[in-house]
């Protein structure tokens, strides 16, 4: 059934972004059981007069559930997830789409999560009364014939997408209800028998299973990564500017490791690690760390030892481990002659020379309030003297094709600061660039640090202030 589906995943339910419309539907047109029974009765033993036919069929039903529970409880990606749980569906049942839709903790509303689409207008119409039933209620619905049955109105969504057969099964986790699962076909007549239901909520149990884990463990990294975001910011509180370096220095280190092409969970170490690639200096003094001139040879002494001290802070905590590189290298130097190890080529570890290009990079084209920075096109020639002694070749010759390539264009401090219409991130000072029809009171997230800003205008002249997080 879904051969040549294409697959969707969405973060909000929002019609226009996803193709799902909801129409009211009268509930006549439904057939509906509890979902639990029918769930009991799947596994039931079979009849003493079952022929070999009807056992060898039971059999390949529960191999087929087995088989698709591996597959889903082996995931801990919310969004894959969701992809597995639609593609077992498919393998199960003949459908043409199917979508998750999953309730918001915060606001109770429905929410389409991902959705899967074989049918080419790409527009899925759902019963909201199919789906309001089986989360309210925990049925498990189905329809069939709709395209025969005299009960449907000629307006209803079914008649209207020519829907022959629909299902909606709950997604319940102990006593709470997640979400739904709705599939349908086009087209062909009672595509869906009450086998089809069953293996639906027989596969819907270990999915509501396995989301409600996904989305305990996805708090968990967001717990994890808002513990981080607190040490980095610390140093806020003494020194400005170095937010919006931490944010811009994380964002070129992402792009440059995307180009060597690590994968996505070595994407959120590199993402974690230029976050706190600075954080060792809330040990450096006041009056060394907010200095705007030359520092002395003691203080430069006291500021080398800000690697070592984000390292330590570290130490002690075991899921901090793989990002003491990034804190603890980032000013070794290719020749030798770096601190606070004096390592030499590859004996710096690859996170440690990925970041300190791109720390040089935001250094050098970064104004503070004592200094303008200076052109991109000057800092990726200092830079370039350097390949080889201060830099790693490979970084620095990546660095520059990304540049030249425009994929780190966005997180230069300034590069949208002479457009008629930008502000300036309140939270990490990079430049953002706004939309033409960009309203008063518009709330937006910032492309470099990723917190939501409102726009606001004063004679004429806009600026953003932060919303206020959670």
């Amino acid at each position: 059934g879904g051969a040549g589906a294409t697959e969707t995943p969405a973060s909000a339910g929002k019609e226009e972004d996803t193709g799902i419309h909801f129409e009211a539907e009268e509930e006549g047109t439904i057939e509906a059981s509890n979902a639990e029974e029918i769930y009991q009765t799947f596994f039931q033993e079979p009849r003493p007069a079952a022929t070999e036919d009807q056992l060898r069929e039971t059999q390949k039903r529960l191999k087929a559930i087995y088989l698709a529970n591996q597959v889903i409880a082996s995931e801990r990606n919310l969004q894959r997830l969701f992809a597995r749980v639609i593609d077992q569906v498919f393998a199960l049942v003949p459908a043409h789409n199917g979508v998750i839709l999953i309730r918001d903790e915060r606001t109770g509303e429905m929410v389409t999560e991902y959705v899967k689409s074989g049918v080419a207008d790409g527009e899925i119409k759902i019963s909201s009364s199919i789906v309001n039933r089986a989360m309210d209620r925990g049925e498990a619905i189905i329809t069939f014939n709709a395209a025969d049955d005299s009960r449907f109105d000629a307006g209803a969504s079914i008649i209207a997408q020519n829907i022959s057969s629909a299902m909606c099964v709950p997604l319940t986790h102990q006593d709470e209800r997640l979400g739904v699962i709705y599939v349908d076909t086009r087209g062909t007549r009672n595509a869906f028998v009450g086998g089809d239901l069953e293996l639906l909520v027989a596969l819907a149990g270990p999915a509501s299973i396995a989301i409600k884990n996904a989305q305990f463990l996805h708090k968990l990294e967001q717990a994890y990564k808002d513990t981080l975001i607190v040490l980095a910011n610390a140093i806020e509180l003494r020194d400005h500017y170095t937010v919006g370096h931490t944010w811009r220095v994380t964002n070129f280190a992402t792009v440059l490791a995307r180009e060597l092409g690590w994968d996505e969970e070595k994407l959120k170490e590199v993402r974690m690690g230029g976050v706190l690639h600075d954080v060792g200096k809330v040990g450096v003094p006041d009056a060394i760390l907010q200095k705007p001139n030359t520092l002395t040879d003691d203080e430069y002494a006291q500021m080398k030892v800000h690697p070592e001290r984000g390292a330590r802070l570290m130490q002690d905590v075991g899921f901090l481990h793989p990002l003491i590189p990034y804190c603890l290298y980032h000013h070794e130097r290719f020749d030798g002659k770096g601190y606070p190890f004096g390592l030499k080529g590859d004996e710096i570890p690859i996170e440690g020379r990925l970041i300190a290009v791109a720390d040089t990079l935001d250094a050098i084209t970064s104004s503070r309030p004592y200094r303008k920075g200076k052109d991109p096109e000057l800092a990726l020639k200092i830079i370039e003297e350097g390949r080889g002694t201060q830099f790693d070749p490979e970084c620095v010759d990546l660095l520059v094709r990304c540049y030249r390539d425009g994929k780190i264009d966005s997180v230069l401090q300034e590069f949208f600061k002479k457009e008629a219409r930008s502000i300036a991130c309140p939270f990490c000072s990079t430049f953002i660039r706004l939309p033409e029809d960009v309203a008063e009171g518009q709330e937006f997230d910032c492309d470099v640090c990723h917190r939501q800003i409102r726009v606001l205008k004063t004679n004429d002249v806009y600026y953003g202030e932060l919303v206020p997080q959670g």
